[in-house]
C-alpha cells in the first residue's frame, strides 16, 4: 500500500516518493481545454493547493511526472508556459502595511523562478503588470496565474471590519492588473473558501467562469466514494465504509458527493477512529460576533433556502451566517429546485462530524456550558433513548437554570423562542440523533422532531409570562403526529419559557400510537 499524502501539496513530492494519489488530471485537461479564466470556491484543506500545483506541472511541461496517469498522452507538453503561482496562505496578515510587504515578496520569488527582475521601486501593482508582460517576452508564450487562497488576508480579519475593508480594496487594486493584460494571459485559476463578489473584488474581471457549482467538475477536490474504495481500498479492508460515509462524505456540488481528504487521511492514519479531524484544525470562531449580533435562531440553518445572489453574497460589509457556512464547508447544498421561476438550494449540514462538532460549538456559544455539557449530552441521551419525559423535563431545567446570568445582560435573547430553541436543538443534534427543525406538514410547521429508534418526539416551543398549556394544545390542535404515524411511539411536547426566569415554566406532554 503507498503512503497517505497527509498534508502535501506538491504534486512531485507525492508522485516521484510513492505517496497515493486519486488522478485529476482528467479534469484539469478539461478546464485547460474549455476556458481561459476560473474561479472556485472550495473549504480549506480539500486539495485546492494540490490542484493548482497539478496545473502549475501540466503548463511547464514536466511530463515524465503524469507517466501513467490520464493526462500523460492527451497533452502537448512540448508546450511550455510561463507560470506565476500566487499564493496567500503562509502567515497571517494583521494590516495593509504587512499585505503589501506579502505581495511583494510573492513577486520576488515569482520573478526569481521565472529568471526575471522586477522595478523594486514600482507598487505591487505595476509589479504584477511588469512580470506578466516580461515573461511573455521571455518566454514567447503568455502567462499562465495560478492564484491560490486569494480571500485568507480578509478572511483573517473578518470580524475587523476596518481591516478587512482595507485587505479587500488592496488585493482589488492588485487584481485588477489581469483585466488589464488579457492579450498576454493564456489561463488563469482563482481558489479561495469564500464565494466572491465580482463587483467588490473581481471588478471588470467579467469573463472569469465561476465553476464552484457546477456538475462537471464536481470533483475537482475531495474524493469520491469509487476514488476511496479504488485508491485507499486497502487502507480501509475491515472498515464499516458506511459509517466512514456518515462521518465523513456528503459535501454535493450537483455530481458524486465528496469525502473531505484531510478527514479520509487522518482516519486511516490513526487507526480507524472516528474522530472530528478536520473540525479540529480550525473552528469557526469568527461566527460568534455573528451569531450574537443578530439573534440567529440555529435551528433554521437545517433546510435554510438560498438563492444564487445570497449564496454569492461575501462582501466585509454585509456579511450573512447561512452563506459563509455554506462557503466554509459548514453546511452544503441538499438539494436544487425552482421556485417561483427562480433557482433556489436548500442548504444542510453534510455529515456526522460537522453535526457533532458544530453543534457542540453552537451550545459553547449559546450557554457557556462547556464544562457542563458533556453531563448534560450524556443525561439527554440516555432519556431521549428510554422514552423518559420526565427526566427530560428535569434536565431542561437544570440544563436552563446553569447558564449564567451573564448571557442574558445587555440583550433581549430571553424574549426570543428562538434562543431556547437553539439551545434545546444545538443539544440533540450534538448526540446524533435524526432531527428536523421547522418540520413541515399539511397543516403548519412543528418547531422540532426528533427520532430516536422507535419514537417520535415532536415539539412546540413558546416564550411566555406565565403558563398557558398552548404549546401542547397546538400540536394537538394541528395533529402534527400524523406525519409520524408509522412510528411506533410518539411523544407530543409543549415546552414554555417565561421571559422573568429565563427557564421552563410549563412542561407538558402526551404519549400516542
Amino acid at each position: 500500500m503507498k503512503k497517505l499524502p497527509i498534508g502535501i501539496q506538491t504534486l512531485s513530492h507525492i508522485l516521484y516518493d510513492g505517496y497515493a494519489y486519486v488522478d485529476k488530471t482528467a479534469i484539469a485537461l478539461q478546464l485547460i481545454e474549455s476556458e481561459n479564466y476560473y474561479f472556485l470556491s472550495r473549504p480549506r484543506q480539500f486539495g485546492k493547493s494540490l490542484f493548482l500545483d497539478t496545473l502549475k506541472e501540466i503548463f511547464e511541461g514536466n511530463k515524465a511526472l503524469f507517466k501513467g496517469l490520464y493526462i500523460e498522452d492527451k497533452w502537448d507538453f512540448e508546450d511550455r508556459y510561463p507560470v506565476l503561482r500566487i499564493s496567500f496562505g503562509a502567515g497571517v496578515n494583521k494590516n495593509k502595511a504587512e499585505l503589501d510587504r506579502s505581495i511583494r515578496w510573492i513577486l520576488s520569488n515569482v520573478a526569481r523562478d521565472l529568471e526575471l527582475e522586477i522595478d523594486e521601486g514600482k507598487s505591487n501593482r505595476e509589479g504584477f503588470q511588469e512580470l506578466i508582460r516580461h515573461a511573455h517576452e521571455k518566454y514567447g508564450k503568455k502567462a499562465v496565474i495560478l492564484i491560490d487562497e486569494y480571500d485568507k488576508p480578509i478572511l483573517d480579519n473578518i470580524t475587523d471590519k476596518e481591516t478587512a475593508r482595507a485587505m479587500r480594496d488592496g488585493l482589488k487594486d492588485f487584481y485588477s492588473v489581469i483585466k488589464d493584460n488579457d492579450q498576454y494571459i493564456q489561463f488563469v485559476f482563482i481558489t479561495g473558501v469564500s464565494k466572491f463578489s465580482k463587483l467588490n473584488l473581481f471588478s471588470g474581471l467579467n469573463n472569469l467562469n465561476d465553476i464552484t457549482l457546477d456538475a462537471r467538475y464536481s470533483a475537482i477536490c475531495g474524493y469520491t466514494q469509487n476514488d476511496l474504495e479504488r485508491v485507499f481500498g486497502g487502507h480501509l479492508a475491515g472498515v464499516d465504509m458506511e459509517k466512514v460515509k456518515e462521518w465523513y462524505n456528503g459535501y454535493y456540488y450537483f455530481g458524486d458527493k465528496v469525502y473531505n481528504p484531510f478527514d479520509v487521511l487522518l482516519f486511516i492514519d490513526k487507526g480507524h477512529e472516528f474522530r472530528s479531524y478536520w473540525w479540529s484544525t480550525g473552528n469557526p470562531t469568527f461566527l460568534i460576533d455573528l451569531i450574537y449580533a443578530k439573534d440567529y435562531a440555529i435551528p433554521n440553518l437545517e433546510n435554510y433556502e438560498a438563492t444564487d445572489a445570497i449564496l454569492d453574497s461575501f462582501d466585509v460589509d454585509s456579511i450573512e451566517l447561512e452563506p459563509l457556512l455554506w462557503q466554509t464547508g459548514y453546511l452544503t447544498i441538499k438539494e436544487k429546485f425552482t421556485e417561483r421561476g427562480r433557482i433556489k438550494y436548500r442548504l444542510e449540514i453534510p455529515n456526522l462530524e460537522i453535526q457533532f462538532s458544530l453543534n457542540d460549538f453552537f451550545i459553547d456559544v449559546l450557554t457557556t456550558q462547556k464544562s457542563e455539557k458533556l453531563a448534560f449530552q450524556d443525561k439527554l441521551y440516555d432519556v431521549l433513548k428510554a422514552g423518559d419525559l420526565d427526566g427530560l423535563k428535569n434536565i431542561l431545567v437544570a440544563l436552563f437554570a446553569s447558564i449564567p446570568y451573564q448571557n442574558f445582560t445587555n440583550n433581549k435573547i430571553a424574549d426570543y423562542e428562538g434562543y431556547y430553541a437553539s439551545v434545546i436543538y444545538a443539544y440533540f443534534a450534538s448526540l446524533g440523533f435524526d432531527i428536523t427543525a421547522e418540520d413541515t406538514t399539511s397543516k403548519g410547521r412543528i418547531d422540532l422532531t426528533l427520532k430516536v429508534d422507535d419514537n417520535a418526539y415532536i415539539f412546540e416551543f413558546k416564550v411566555v409570562d406565565k403558563p398557558t398549556g398552548d404549546a401542547l394544545a397546538q400540536i394537538k390542535a394541528k395533529q402534527y403526529q400524523q406525519k409520524y404515524q408509522e412510528i411506533k411511539n410518539s411523544f407530543l411536547i409543549g415546552i414554555e419559557f417565561s421571559r422573568a426566569e429565563r427557564n421552563v415554566v410549563g412542561f407538558e406532554w402526551e404519549k400516542v400510537g
